[in-house]
Parts: C-alpha cells; sequence; structure tokens
C-alpha cells in the first residue's frame, strides 16, 4: 500500500483534480489520511444497459460517476465506505467477462473491466484496502447485501407470475428485497427496509409475505417477552409494512437517474480501446 502517500503535494493534487471534474455536485474527498490509490473506466450493468463508469479507490472509499468528458467532467458522485464493501467474483462467459460484483448493505451491482489482469487488479487492490479499513476501524465484515437488480432486458415477462408480458405500455419494475424484473400487479405492496431507505420501498408478492410473516413473528416473540415481566403492549405486527398501489412514479428507475441526459458516451465508441490501459495505480 501506499500510506507513505498520506499528507503529500502529489497526492492532494490527485484529489484535487478528482474534485474539479466532478465540480458542485460532487462532495468535497480532501481528508486527512486519505489517499488516492487508483482510477479507471470500469463497465457498470446498470438497470437498461451496461455503462462505462469512472471509478476511483482511495484507502477508505470507493467513488464512481458517470462520463460527461474524460478526465474533465464527471456527474453523478457516488461515495460507498470500503468497511460496507463485499466484493464476489463472478464466473466467464462468452457474453460476459472479467465480472466481479461490489456488494453492499445499501446497494450492490457488477462491473467489468477491460481485462483479466486489469479485474485482478482491482479485486486485489479494493480487498487489501477493505481489510486494513475493518482492522483500524474494528468492525466485523458486512454479511448482509442489497441484492443487486436484474437488468431489464434478462426477461421480457414477470419473474413472479410469468404471465405478463412486458411491453412499451406495461412497465418493468423491481422488487427492492430480490431485484426480481415484475409486474404492476405483482409489486402492488410496500414494505420499509430500513437499511436502503427511511421510505417504505416496492417489494414483489412473494417477499411481502415473507417479510410480513417474519415482522409478525418478530412482534410475537417481543409481546410475548414483556408479558412475560408484566409490561404488555399493543400488538403491531406489521408496523413495517404498507399495503396498497404502488404509484407509477414511486423512484422505479434510480439505477438509470446516473447516466441519464448526461451525455454518458457516444454509443460508436468502444470502452476499451485496444492496447490502452484505462485503469492506473499509483505508487
Amino acid at each position: 500500500m501506499v500510506d507513505y502517500l498520506a499528507n503529500t503535494e502529489i497526492n492532494s493534487q490527485r484529489i484535487a483534480a478528482v474534485e474539479s471534474c466532478f465540480g458542485a455536485s460532487g462532495q468535497p474527498l480532501a481528508l486527512p489520511g486519505r489517499v488516492l490509490l487508483g482510477e479507471g473506466v470500469l463497465t457498470k450493468e446498470c438497470r437498461k444497459k451496461a455503462k462505462p463508469r469512472i471509478f476511483f479507490l482511495f484507502n477508505d472509499i470507493l467513488v464512481y460517476g458517470s462520463i460527461v468528458l474524460n478526465k474533465r467532467k464527471y456527474r453523478s458522485q457516488h461515495i460507498i465506505p470500503l468497511e460496507e464493501v463485499t466484493l464476489e467474483p463472478l464466473p466467464e462467459t462468452l457474453q460476459a467477462k472479467n465480472r466481479w460484483m461490489i456488494k453492499t448493505a445499501k446497494k450492490s451491482f457488477v462491473v467489468s473491466a477491460a481485462s483479466t489482469t486489469e479485474r485482478q487488479e482491482w479485486i486485489s487492490h479494493i480487498e487489501e484496502c477493505v481489510r486494513r479499513q475493518l482492522l483500524a476501524t474494528g468492525r466485523q465484515p458486512s454479511t448482509e447485501h442489497a441484492a443487486p437488480w436484474i437488468p431489464d432486458k434478462a426477461t421480457d415477462i414477470c419473474m413472479r407470475c410469468t404471465q405478463t408480458r412486458f411491453s412499451a405500455l406495461t412497465r418493468r419494475h423491481h422488487c427492492r428485497k430480490c431485484g426480481f424484473v415484475v409486474c404492476a400487479e405483482c409489486s402492488r405492496e410496500r414494505f420499509l427496509l430500513p437499511r436502503l431507505s427511511p421510505k417504505p420501498l416496492r417489494v414483489c408478492s412473494l417477499c411481502y409475505r415473507e417479510l410480513a410473516a417474519q415482522k409478525r413473528k418478530e412482534e410475537e416473540e417481543e409481546e410475548e417477552e414483556e408479558q412475560s415481566v408484566g409490561s404488555p403492549r399493543q400488538p403491531a405486527y406489521l408496523a413495517g409494512a404498507i399495503c396498497g398501489a404502488s404509484s407509477g412514479d414511486d423512484d422505479d428507475s434510480d439505477e438509470d437517474k446516473e447516466g441519464s441526459g448526461d451525455g454518458d458516451w457516444p454509443s460508436h465508441v468502444e470502452f476499451y480501446a485496444s492496447g490502452v490501459s484505462w485503469s492506473s495505480f499509483h505508487s
């Protein structure tokens, strides 16, 4: 690792350059002891299609955003604390190579690199940073992760009822618990998922039943425990659930907000040109 770069002029200049590229829309990134270890373009699998995203690896956070003008202007900055990150390498297929999943409690998604070597560099550097950050904070590795959203193009029919066929008039929705692509009828309910949002979120019918049953069981156990010590209370086994139809504009396209209308990347330009290294790690 390059801890010796902390508080050096070159490190400060690198971080300032990143802040400048994100502009006023991004958060300040310079902190005492923070080191920018590497950067590069990775392909992120979003809801509708795979898109290039700029990634910056610091010794304590992972930052990524949409590309407006490469190495000059980025937007839609996302910051992930590394102590929350777990990586999962994914198997190779003819259509999908050099992929791995970045998993956190709030969001999980798949990225891919230009080559096997580049993928291994990213994974090894991130895992080492995560290990050091967990040691520094005294935290245990996270065991609960958000389900990655299945891309829209993966299915033409609802993955729950298997009857509804999607079209220009029949929208796809995503269950926030399992990540499945579902129809409106199969995702009418919402449930409070505190790890993801303070507001109840859209869930599919199967996940709703499972979550409601789990909530009911927990409430009943708490009620029995309190009654045993002489402190009864009013049952509220569905306190975390809200039944009813979800509106059609309930933030169901949050995956696409990262790059909507941002001049993302010309479709005729290859993400990775032969012989060009998109990732670099500082030393």
